[in-house]
């Protein structure tokens, strides 16, 4: 990382868990970007201690405290605007270009990082409790004047859970 580089932590689909391994993935992070499935608001609570989270609700946040989630959140970090939805689907249609750099989106637990069209478009996976074979996994993303660089993060011991 560059000096003058923003870190952001991307999580998703934490289903009401927080594991240690994701709070020390995020260490040093400037802000962190939760892409919905949340779980409970403990969950915030907790990455609110690293640094400042801005959250979108997902298809099984219910209760009042999901209600005050957007289901879409746009926020702008070092000039680069990021549009955070939990499903991608849900952009199906949508113009997402132009000013967006980055869409950060959660819902099918598989961490993927792809360009379409000029967009980093960017699923950390999830973070909660184990589904199926798919990893368990959070991202970084850095941005600076050079661009942008995300990577997927796999969490130590998530085999055992």
């Amino acid at each position: 990382m560059r000096t003058g580089d923003c870190l952001v932590g991307l999580i998703s689909d934490t289903h009401g868990l927080v594991r240690p391994e994701a709070l020390a993935a995020f260490r040093g992070v400037e802000r962190i970007v939760h892409a919905g499935d949340v779980g409970a608001p403990e969950v915030l609570a907790a990455l609110r201690v690293i640094a400042p989270v801005t959250a979108v609700r997902g298809n099984n946040d219910r209760g009042a405290w999901a209600a005050r989630l957007a289901e879409r959140a746009s926020l702008t970090i070092r000039g680069r605007r990021l549009l955070v939805v939990h499903d991608r689907k849900a952009l199906v249609g949508a113009a997402v270009g132009g000013r967006t750099a980055v869409v950060v989106c959660g819902h099918s637990h598989r961490p993927t990082i792809e360009t379409r069209d000029g967009v980093l478009w960017v699923n950390p996976g999830s973070a909660g409790p184990r589904r199926f074979s798919l990893p368990v996994t959070v991202a970084r993303l850095t941005v600076g004047d050079h661009g942008l660089d995300a990577e997927i993060v796999p969490l130590a011991n998530e085999a055992s859970r």
